[in-house]
């Protein structure tokens, strides 16, 4: 991808194969005397195409000066360490999340932990330490709602302020807007947000959280063994465990794929929900890979691999059938839309 480059040097290791970004999660593991760089910061839960946006003209502002493009984040989100009763659901994990903010094409990516210590600085105090101090910034790229500091006093008028205060260029950028259906059926535009991509996945409308995302939601986790219910059904599934990674969409059934370990895509119908039919207690999220190879069939063993599955399409809403016959033909027909939804005949 563009920006992306093999083989550099990191300071922690790559993020993976493909993208050799400086990634750092540590404030103290940021080389002396690093920069001169152009930076920006969010919680970036996401990445999505407003994040996108501002990562963009991030990279081309520091090609420009011939400097660093740097992205500063958080881990765990600031509302999970203030707010934790309340804190809204992550859309993805921190893998996905640092392999994204890679694929922007950054040369460093700062990880910061954030603790109430941190939150305590003032926006002064967290602009000249991180910024200034660590990371020697010429100019800073970020979105027209971007709060910092403690209490997030901070602002773009703060940072434009503290600019000319320590010597660095200021520049906003006015994110992206999606199509959305607007009230009485007209078509509207919305700015992208994390919280409209957890408003998609909550009604199951996947198709319109990937506009947002830029790309299909996906989550990330361990194959389990479950009750094997699909296998006795002739439709065996991959069950993914119950600490995987990434926002669980509405119950119902999904066209997508399935990625396992060594980067093959499989087709899959992907399941979420408590199989009312059986009188399932627990919410599970389990795919079905459809259509693979015959000399695979027998040694397509999953158990233990990490996995990631990708929603493309909601089928339809989870039901208790009156029993396994009736649920059998609707899993045929399941297949077979999706089949036709990825076009993989």
């Amino acid at each position: 991808m563009e920006g992306a480059r093999r083989g550099a040097a990191t300071a922690q290791g790559p993020i993976n194969e493909e993208f050799t970004v400086h990634y750092w999660k540590d404030l103290a593991d940021v080389p002396r005397g690093f920069g001169p760089s152009v930076v920006t910061l969010g919680n970036f839960d996401g990445v999505h195409r407003g994040h996108q946006q501002v990562l963009r003209r991030l990279v081309e502002t520091a090609a420009a000066r011939e400097a660093q493009a740097v992205a500063i984040s958080f881990d765990p989100h600031p509302s999970q360490v203030h707010r934790p009763d309340a804190a809204p659901q992550l859309i993805m994990g921190l893998e996905d999340r640092v392999e994204a903010l890679a694929a922007s094409g950054l040369d460093g990516l700062l990880m910061m932990t954030y603790t109430l210590e941190l939150a305590g600085e003032t926006p002064e105090q967290f602009v000249r330490n991180v910024f200034v101090e660590a990371l020697g910034a010429t100019a800073v790229v970020i979105g027209h709602d971007t709060r910092f500091g403690k209490n997030n006093a901070g602002d773009v008028t703060t940072m434009q302020e503290l600019g000319r205060q320590f010597g660095f260029a200021v520049e906003v950028v006015d994110e992206y807007e999606a199509e959305a259906e607007a009230d009485g059926g007209a078509d509207g535009s919305r700015r992208c947000s994390s919280s409209w991509v957890r408003e998609a996945l909550a009604a199951g409308d996947v198709a319109m959280a990937a506009e947002v995302l830029g790309r299909t939601h996906r989550m990330r986790g361990e194959v389990v063994h479950g009750d094997a219910r699909g296998r006795e059904l002739g439709f065996p599934t991959a069950n993914l465990s119950k600490h995987s990674s990434g926002l669980i969409p509405a119950d119902g059934v999904y066209a997508g794929w399935l990625v396992d370990q060594r980067g093959t895509r499989w087709p899959a119908a992907i399941s979420v929900g408590s199989n009312p039919t059986f009188e399932g207690a627990s919410r599970r999220v389990e795919a079905h890979v459809i259509d693979r190879p015959q000399e695979s069939t027998d040694d397509f063993n999953l158990y233990g691999q990490q996995v990631v599955v990708e929603f493309v399409q909601r089928l339809r809403g989870m039901v208790a059938y009156t029993g396994p016959e009736a649920l059998i033909a609707q899993m045929h027909d399941d297949v077979a839309r999706t089949r036709s939804l990825l076009s993989t005949d």
